[in-house]
């Protein structure tokens, strides 16, 4: 058996695969954790280490910042998540996280000489960047750094939203996307306030909640 697991290690090694840390680097209000197989919640600290498939739940007025080797996830209040993936493969850092329901701000910066493929899914919708900042509720995007593609899932329709822009899902026009530009004319970055300030413990609105209606996808 420890034959079996020295090959292992040396097989990794040998594709360059290391596995990197994720750990609570601010944690406020009630923030609790529960391991891969485990039914029991526990309370989560500042400076524990967060172990693959590990779900991490945020309560009422609750928030969490997760370090990822050079980036971060700012995790808002009312959201569950779970840490899917975190490994650096040949000069590649891979994350992966997938959130069942709230919202989350994800701040991609990774090392210098090092690519990032991040990615954060949800049930149906999927965001996948290199070097970029966004919030993201599920039906409104607003990007802080970097380009977006934003697609909708039904109708495939694709708008770039860039640094400072917004977009959103209009309900009213069965999901068509709107363009930055459109948004800028509506005056709908001035509600988007919430998007901004995620993980504050700020009141959420109501369509924060609203269920997915689009996807993001890297270009």
């Amino acid at each position: 058996m420890k034959k079996l697991l020295v090959v292992f290690l040396v097989i990794l090694c040998g594709l360059n695969i290391y596995a990197q840390e994720a750990r609570f680097a601010e944690i406020s209000g009630t923030v609790e954790v529960q391991a891969a197989g485990s039914q029991q919640w526990r309370p989560a600290a500042v400076g524990d280490i967060i172990a693959k498939n590990t779900v991490i739940s945020t309560g009422i007025r609750s928030s969490a910042v997760i370090s990822l080797s050079g980036s971060s996830v700012t995790v808002s209040p009312l959201t569950v998540l779970t840490l899917e993936e975190l490994v650096q493969k040949d000069g590649i850092e891979e994350a992966a996280l997938f959130v069942r329901t709230g919202r989350v701000r994800a701040d991609v910066t990774p090392p210098t000489g090092v690519q990032a493929e991040f990615t954060v899914r949800s049930p149906t919708t999927t965001a996948s960047v290199r070097g970029t900042s966004f919030s993201f509720d599920g039906r409104r995007i607003a990007v802080h750094s970097g380009q977006v593609s934003f697609a909708n899932n039904a109708s495939g329709q694709k708008v770039f939203v860039n640094a400072n822009q917004s977009s959103y899902a209009d309900s009213a026009r069965q999901g068509r996307l709107a363009t930055p530009l459109e948004t800028d004319r509506a005056g709908f970055r001035s509600n988007l306030p919430d998007l901004d300030d995620i993980g504050t413990g700020k009141k959420q609105s109501q369509s924060a909640v609203t269920p997915p209606s689009v996807i993001i996808i890297d270009w």
